[in-house]
């Protein structure tokens, strides 16, 4: 084994001068004091750091806390951030998309209402064409038309004159009441619904004896079966339980009967008030 080094404070005493020593025995001496006070130096002197080597020692773990710290608050400030800017966008297009939905709503009703109003135009001008001379002044007085001629009691789409005539000379037979209503651009009631029937039931009353009634468009047609005037067939009935003779080829509506049934069949030639029926000039909604 190799033997340890050990070192001791050597200290040279100078006596004298050292002239009578031999120039080559101080030299040596001084070799052997300076390796030895430069082991001494070694072993005692703390060592030197220089900024290199304190910047290689320096630790980065609370610098990286730090910086985790700090990415931690800033994602934390961005997710609040952008939460709340979503909320807000989010009801911004809330408002937006009501606002749409309220446009969108009054478009469809005004869609409808034009729908309306066009199909009430359409209606007007096929009124206005069924006449061969439509009298504006009568029907449209002072250039405000109104969906029924003055007298005539208005019922959905339709308008009915219910004739009062008290004197039996002013009465017709089935075939001169349809001519008359003809001349008014329009001809003998059709009854086509219970509420139609009840109406004109309000409108009628009785009077002369209980044979007479109301003209309406019921007739036989030349195969004997009863239709309305122009050949349209019954989609409801509500006739009296009286028997009919063959001459008895007309229909009246008769107010001394049951209103659920009083349609009676009765001769052509009789003379009675009438009910003539047209369309409306103006559609109700």
């Amino acid at each position: 084994m190799e033997e340890e080094l050990n070192y001791a404070n050597v200290t040279f005493k100078t006596i004298g001068v050292f002239t009578h020593i031999d120039s080559e025995k101080l030299s040596l001496k001084e070799i052997i004091y300076d390796e030895v006070k430069t082991e001494e130096k070694t072993q005692d002197t703390h060592p030197i750091i220089t900024e290199n080597e304190k910047r290689a020692q320096f630790h980065p773990l609370p610098f990286l806390g730090m910086i985790c710290f700090i990415l931690l608050l800033a994602i934390i400030i961005l997710s609040v951030y952008f939460t709340s800017e979503q909320r807000r966008q989010s009801g911004i297009l809330t408002k937006q998309n009501r606002k749409l939905a309220a446009v969108s709503a009054a478009l469809r009703r005004r869609t409808a209402e034009l729908h309306r109003e066009r199909n009430r135009l359409n209606w007007t001008l096929d009124v206005i064409l069924e006449y061969n001379n439509f009298p504006a002044a009568e029907r449209c007085p002072q250039k405000q038309c109104t969906p029924c001629p003055n007298g005539w009691a208005m019922f959905q789409s339709n308008c009915y004159l219910f004739t009062k005539d008290e004197y039996s000379n002013k009465w017709k037979t089935w075939q001169q009441s349809q001519e008359f209503c003809v001349k008014e651009n329009a001809k003998l009631a059709v009854i086509d619904s219970q509420e139609e029937q009840e109406f004109i039931n309000n409108k009628t009353k009785i009077y002369h004896d209980k044979k007479h009634g109301y003209w309406i468009g019921l007739k036989k047609d030349t195969e004997d079966m009863w239709t309305w005037s122009g050949g349209r067939n019954l989609s409801v009935t509500f006739w009296s339980t009286e028997e009919a003779g063959n001459r008895l080829s007309c229909g009246l509506i008769n107010p001394h009967l049951n209103n659920s049934s009083n349609w009676a069949k009765t001769s052509c030639d009789m003379k009675n008030r009438w009910i003539c029926e047209t369309r409306v000039l103006i559609r109700p909604d």
